[in-house]
């Protein structure tokens, strides 16, 4: 993988951040495309059992080996919540040979075409769940009781990545990937040196002002939400009652891939980005 997406230096420029009491970020740089600097983020769940659940795993540093020790280091989890965030899939479960490898239709298949072409980061695998549209509703009890104990899942199948969003009840944290950003990504670049940082161009402040929801009233990002992302598969219906069930969660932090984790105010900031989407939803469920 390029050094431009991935750092080559992941120990000294990771965040590790206690977000909850069971709920850990593993935040690194990341360039999309190479140059536009959205960041990266695993988390980490302790759940009630002490088993641990990895979503979006990053390097797997000494560090993060020591903070998951402190956590019982029971990895039982490993998740890639959608068809873009599993790169370090296979150096984890190398490490946790018995973790359950969990993920959406369509990424088996993916990684095993890059394991075909030579992929150094990428193994062969065996997948213990995959998520589907047929099969979503009742696959938590593959993943394990104590998961299902814990967690309630989403499949936004018409979001372009195939989305997994996780609702952690214990906490009240909402775990996701690619559904919506909350650039910019400073704690994910706060540990980059200045003249290692990506250069603001024309594509960064494009891209980041679509990316931003802020205080008010996040139009840009709206409509890039609900013209582009919602109807990239042609089901922009199906991506509405996504939203409206995830609405539906009582969460009050969201743990995002990209950008700033939110600790207070999460539903209030996910219910402004997906304003037209929930309102689609509720005028359809009149008829």
């Amino acid at each position: 993988m390029p050094s431009k997406l991935v750092p080559t230096n992941p120990e000294e420029v990771m965040v590790i951040r206690d977000v909850t009491p069971n709920v850990v970020t593993l935040s690194v740089p990341f360039a999309r495309f190479g140059k536009v600097p959205i960041g990266g983020r695993a988390t980490i769940v302790r759940l009630t059992s002490g088993a641990l659940a990895i979503f979006s795993p990053v390097a797997l540093t000494l560090t993060v080996r020591a903070k998951l020790s402190s956590l019982g280091n029971n990895v039982r989890y490993l998740i890639a919540p959608d068809i873009e965030h599993h790169l370090f899939l296979s150096e984890w479960k190398s490490a946790f040979p018995d973790a359950k490898l969990i993920g959406p239709e369509g990424l088996p298949e993916k990684r095993a075409k890059a394991h075909a072409a030579g992929s150094e980061m990428i193994g062969n695998e065996e997948f213990d769940a995959i998520v589907t549209r047929e099969n979503y509703l009742n696959v938590l009890g593959e993943f394990g009781e104590d998961f299902a104990t814990d967690f309630d899942m989403e499949y936004v199948s018409a979001h372009p990545n195939r989305e997994l969003v996780f609702y952690f009840r214990p906490d009240r944290v909402l775990i996701q990937a690619d559904l919506f950003f909350n650039l910019p990504a400073t704690e994910q670049y706060s540990r980059v040196p200045e003249s290692e940082k990506p250069s603001p161009g024309l594509l960064t402040r494009m891209f980041t002002s679509l990316q931003t929801p802020g205080s008010g009233n996040p139009l840009g990002m709206k409509r890039f939400m609900w013209y582009l992302v919602s109807n990239s598969r042609g089901d922009r219906e199906a991506f509405n009652e996504s939203v409206r069930r995830i609405g539906e969660w009582d969460f009050e932090v969201v743990v995002p891939c990209h950008g700033e984790t939110v600790v207070q105010g999460g539903k209030e900031l996910f219910e402004r980005v997906f304003e037209w989407h929930l309102k689609a939803a509720r005028e359809k469920g009149k008829f």
